[in-house]
């Protein structure tokens, strides 16, 4: 059921290694990508999601994953990175049964992989896993420990940084900011809660156009279509839904002075944070902003308590403003100076003897 592929390959882009998944009596099918483990076991989550084909969801996988190395590194979490990617199946199938042979594949790496709660999966989800790996997290919360949806510490996360990233880079406060929000699900909405109470101007936008208006009106703001989102006059862009959203295609349209959201893999390509730079426009690199869930996800595993996920979110801003004060400081997009980051740090401990 569940083949491996192993990728022996010195290139950063590539993973350590590849466990693919297919078994066709529950209908799970896809690929856990471990990119690295130089730092500890290998921590993402689990995306559940319709992809036009197996490679593209092998390569959502790997970008994915890469992605983690980077977050878990620069958010000082002993993990290294990981995502796991499923195929959602097109007609009728036995979810629990799914995830139970999803968690077989997790089982079968041996605490390589420390899997979680991601796009298209729940709490619920996890705790079918759980009952047959305890290499998970994102469970039901216990007392007085970590655990639970990370989606409002993700957004909280967010929500310092980019308050940390409007006051280094615009001079002032949200309340004094129009925010284009992309994308009101979990995450999104929460960190509409957080703005709104703010006092930061909302303009929202989301494939649920309901779901759209409910949370503007809750906090007095206004909707956009999908498509008329990026093109809008506001300070900044916070991006909360898929990736690849900043390209070739939607940079030249973009009418802010910062990008700061929850989206992983915001940039298309490496060379699009070169564009945004080469704009003028401000870029808080999203495995940076974003890492309030893999930090609630993995004290929930190694289990920390509340108070230390709240002290590593706190940590969130000033680790933006550092790479934001480096960018200006070396004429660098700040997506590159946080890929530096990350490297160097997973580079030294890998240079650590067993």
């Amino acid at each position: 059921m569940v083949p491996s592929t192993r990728l022996d390959t010195p290139a950063d882009h590539l993973p350590e290694h590849l466990q693919m998944i297919d078994d066709p009596a529950s209908g799970a099918r896809g690929v856990i990508a471990l990119h690295s483990t130089a730092l500890g076991p290998a921590a993402g989550g689990c995306r559940f999601w319709h992809y036009a084909s197996d490679q593209d969801a092998m390569n959502d996988a790997i970008r994915l994953a890469r992605g983690m190395s980077y977050k878990n590194a620069l958010a000082g979490l002993p993990l290294g990175g990981g995502k796991a990617v499923l195929q959602r199946p097109a007609g009728a199938f036995d979810r629990e049964a799914l995830f139970t042979a999803f968690a077989e594949a997790v089982e079968a790496l041996g605490g390589q992989y420390v899997t979680a709660e991601d796009v298209g999966t729940s709490v619920g989800d996890m705790e079918v896993v759980a009952r047959h790996t305890r290499h998970v997290a994102g469970l039901t919360r216990r007392e007085g420990r970590a655990g639970g949806d990370p989606s409002p510490w993700t957004a909280l996360g967010i929500f310092k940084a980019m308050r940390a990233a409007a006051r280094h880079t615009l001079g002032r406060d949200l309340d004094q900011l129009t925010v284009a929000v992309q994308g009101v699900g979990n995450v999104g909405a929460h960190l509409c809660s957080l703005l709104g109470e703010a006092g930061a101007k909302l303009i929202v936008a989301d494939i649920d156009p309901a779901r759209a208006r409910t949370v503007a009106d809750a906090h007095g703001g206004s909707v956009v279509s999908v498509d008329e989102i990026l093109g809008v006059e506001a300070d900044v862009f916070s991006p909360n839904a898929l990736g690849a959203v900043l390209n070739p295609q939607t940079i030249p349209a973009l009418k802010v002075a910062l990008v700061c959201g929850g989206a992983n893999n915001q940039l298309a390509t490496h060379e699009d944070g070169y564009a945004l730079f080469q704009r003028g426009i401000a870029y808080a690199p999203d495995y940076v902003v974003n890492a309030g869930g893999i930090i609630n996800v993995s004290a929930e595993y190694l289990g920390e308590t509340v108070e230390e996920v709240e002290a590593r979110i706190a940590a969130i801003p000033g680790r933006v403003e550092q790479i934001l004060q480096q960018a200006a400081q070396d004429n660098r997009p700040s997506h590159a100076i946080a890929d530096s980051m990350a490297r160097a740090l997973i580079a030294s401990a890998q240079r650590v003897p067993a």
